[in-house]
């Protein structure tokens, strides 16, 4: 029986070459989809999750209130915390801070300028990334020890055997190798080269005990059995205890996250951990489940569509005893095997955009075909698309009367309403979801973009300090100048595209208690900031410590800061922060400055101070306009390689790094656009297909008409409408739910678009172009058939 259906099944896909072709590259198009973003996800949601014990670890998080009242929650902590943590609570097995940096290392003649991490000595036991050399136990106890990853040892030494080689770090010690890391898998937010011990750091003088210096990720691991809601509940106002009585007594309370969750999970509302990622991951889950449902929805239509081909042969199997279930059984099977077909040539897609896909979605997922859970859900994968796109089919085939097909009975095809327009209706819906959510990412994206940063990003490039480079600043300075190099140099604490430190506790005169929990952002400045960076002055001066050296003591406002203290004369004001007997002087005010993210909408207070506060670790150059880039670049590394030679020139050009505050939207917006337009081709392919075999099923009708003096256009129209209507229905289905959504959508930026009607009237008519330019062909093609070939018969 078996082989018998096997047989039939492949007679008719062989019979129907078109629509079988059809429907297998429409299915593999959307299986080969799905299965991408289906990798995509497992990458995501396994993040962090392959830890031994993973289940057990926690990331510390600080959670405070604005002085609007509003609670948010921030992942840095205090280094004080995790001796704290180990020494006083018992249900502690270990604790671990974290903190990246970048150091040059030196082997041999080879030199590298590359990211690396300061970690506790017991960060490879609390952590499963396993070693390939080494003890996990005493990789990290040395002060003059570091662990490198595979690839960088290979870097450095080649084939050699690293182990016990000696490399120097940023050019001031010697370091051994003690471990040889194997490379970090793509499922997790640890980003380093190499591991350098905490007691290495506290050498260089960057540890302290300062509660109030949140700057380090700290790691708890809880021992088994402890409870995270009692763990909490006891530490939640740790950092207040050990700073009640000082001058600045914190209001910070400490809670923890799961690690397994703190990718996903890592937006804070309103104090509380609720959103972040997740999202992302949902949106695409949706969309994964759309296009298995276009792809299955192509199938159910093509399917049904050709029923009266199969009619007869369910009619006659039912007059000579064939049962329904065994009809039924029979088609899934069909589908089934359509299913597998499709999931091949799938496979073979994946394999030819697995790398483009690689680059967008900036991973390196891959399809584990020697993995036996990859073939449990290969087959899995193929049953549910095969019994899912076949299930309707299935059930409206086997179900037809055996004398109302012998007599010829059956529903016509343009009757009003059938479940196959029901199909297409809902098929499009998708679709034009896909292309208004599409077409609002996009808008939302170039709205940012737009955005006006309130500096100069042209021609600005910045250079972190290492080395000799700030021991010559001065020179470096100088000869920049006057080499026609630059026309502006400025010394900061960090690059004007990221935000690496804020502070609160600020008083002035007509501060408030409240006023106090006031964030400001911190930067730092020698002189020409704003010459520099592009910024405007608009009340008073910008620093200038050699012109005027109080100015060490000065600081330079933006509008946010002037309207969050409510400074009606800004210039001359004096602040103070909490604990610290030196009052700081305004001398300017600057116009705002967009430093973090584009899309929020309110601009934070931040202070520009002068030398000594801050560390300077940072040149901002701006190379000058009249000369080409690469004569001024050529320039600069000249200089640099003069006063710093042991270090190779690294720079960063403004407006490249500003461009990355966009990468994750517009990888959003590409990926939304991608799977849209895969959607609507899928979607084209059934539309096609069933435009083909409605044109044949009114063969007869069509020379009928055009007997009787139908126009070409007039015919073309007739076979046309009945598809255009369905589009406008799917329109007005998918518009309110396409606006809910992204509305939801665009509810995490709080510098937002409105959604105008006008998305809507180009999705539209993006729509019914795409139906016309699908439905057309066949039409025109039937329309101009010659009538006396389709009426011979008669």
């Amino acid at each position: 029986m078996f082989k018998n259906y096997f047989k039939i099944a492949l007679r008719n896909l062989w019979r129907n070459k078109a629509f079988s072709a059809i429907n297998i590259f429409g299915l593999a198009i959307g299986m080969a989809s799905v299965i991408l973003i289906l990798l995509w996800i497992q990458n995501e949601i396994g993040m962090e999750r392959f830890h031994k014990k993973g289940e057990r670890i926690y990331l510390m998080y600080n959670r405070d209130k604005d002085p609007d009242g509003k609670t948010w929650a921030w992942v840095n902590t205090p280094k004080i915390l995790a001796p704290t943590l180990r020494k006083d609570y018992p249900e502690v097995e270990d604790v671990v801070r974290y903190n990246n940096i970048t150091f040059l290392v030196t082997a041999g003649e080879k030199k590298m300028n590359t990211r690396g991490a300061f970690a506790d000595s017991g960060f490879l036991k609390m952590f499963s990334f396993p070693l390939i050399q080494g003890n996990a136990d005493k990789a990290l106890t040395g002060l003059y020890s570091i662990v490198l990853t595979e690839s960088f040892a290979k870097a450095l030494f080649g084939n050699e055997d690293a182990l016990g080689k000696i490399v120097r770090i940023d050019s001031s010690n010697n370091c051994t190798v003690t471990g040889i890391l194997k490379d970090l898998p793509n499922n997790t937010q640890f980003a380093f080269d190499y591991l350098l011990p905490w007691s290495y750091m506290h050498k260089l003088g960057w540890d302290d005990d300062e509660w109030g210096n949140n700057s380090v990720k700290t790691y708890t691991l809880l021992r088994q059995g402890s409870s995270e809601k009692i763990f909490d509940e006891k530490i939640k106002n740790i950092t207040i205890d050990h700073t009640r009585g000082n001058v600045f007594a914190s209001t910070t309370e400490v809670f923890t996250q799961p690690l397994n969750r703190s990718y996903l999970y890592a937006k804070s509302d309103n104090g509380k951990l609720v959103g972040g990622q997740i999202e992302t991951v949902r949106l695409f889950g949706i969309i994964a489940i759309f296009i298995l449902l276009i792809a299955c929805i192509n199938f159910m239509n093509l399917s049904t569509a050709r029923s009266e081909k199969r009619a007869k042969e369910v009619g006659i199997r039912k007059v000579v005893g064939a049962q329904k279930k065994f009809l039924i059984f029979q088609f899934l099977g069909e589908s089934i095997l359509l299913s597998a077909l499709s999931f091949l040539l799938a496979l073979v897609f994946i394999q030819f955009s697995i790398e483009p896909f690689n680059q967008l979605v900036g991973k390196q997922l891959f399809v584990q075909y020697s993995s036996a859970e990859f073939w449990i859900f290969s087959i899995s994968f193929i049953l549910f698309t095969g019994i899912i796109a076949g299930s309707y089919p299935a059930f409206y085939l086997s179900s037809f009367s055996p004398v109302r097909v012998l007599k010829g009975s059956l529903q016509k095809v343009n009757a009003l309403v059938t479940p196959r327009k029901i199909l297409v209706i809902v098929q499009f819906s998708f679709a034009i979801i896909l292309i208004i959510s599409t077409l609002i990412v996009v808008q939302q994206i170039k709205f940012g973009l737009n955005r006006e940063s309130g500096y100069d990003r042209n021609n600005l490039i910045y250079i972190f300090t290492q080395g000799e480079v700030d021991k010559h600043y001065q020179s470096i300075k100088s000869e920049l100048l006057n080499s026609g190099a630059a026309i502006s140099v400025t010394q900061s604490s960090n690059p004007i595209t990221q935000r690496w430190s804020d502070s609160w506790g600020f008083q002035w005169n007509g501060s408030t208690k409240a006023d106090e929990k006031i964030d400001f952002l911190r930067l730092q400045s020698d002189a020409d900031f704003a010459k520099t960076i592009g910024v405007k002055i608009i009340q008073g001066r910008d620093l200038d410590v050699y012109q005027y050296p109080t100015d060490t003591n000065a600081i330079v406002l933006n509008e946010a800061a002037v309207l969050a203290m409510r400074l009606k004369d800004p210039i001359g004001a004096l602040i103070r922060q909490v604990g610290d007997s030196v009052s700081l002087h305004v001398v300017g005010v600057m116009k705002d400055f967009v430093i973090e993210s584009p899309f929020q909408h309110q601009i934070s207070p931040l202070m520009l101070f002068g030398p000594g506060h801050l560390f300077a670790q940072v040149l901002h150059i701006k190379l000058n306009p009249d000369k080409p880039v690469k004569t001024n670049i050529a320039g600069v590394e000249s200089i640099f390689k003069k006063y710093n030679p042991q270090y190779p020139l690294e720079y960063v050009f403004a407006d490249e790094s500003y461009a990355q505050k966009f990468k994750n939207a517009e990888r959003t917006g590409t990926l939304a656009a991608l799977f849209a337009a895969l959607t609507i081709f899928i979607s084209c392919l059934g539309l096609f297909g069933l435009a083909s075999y409605m044109a044949e099923n009114r063969t007869k009708e069509i020379g009928v008409r055009k007997v009787l003096g139908a126009s070409v256009t007039g015919l073309a129209t007739l076979l046309s409408k009945d598809f255009l209507k369905l589009v406008i229905i799917s329109f007005v289905i998918a518009s309110p739910i396409a606006w809910w959504a992204m509305n939801k959508w665009l509810d995490g930026y709080s510098y937002r678009i409105n959604i105008s009607w006008k998305v809507f009237a180009l999705a539209a008519a993006l729509s019914v172009f795409i139906a016309i330019v699908t439905v057309s062909f066949q039409a025109i093609k039937a329309a101009m058939a010659n009538p006396v070939k389709s009426l011979r018969s008669e």
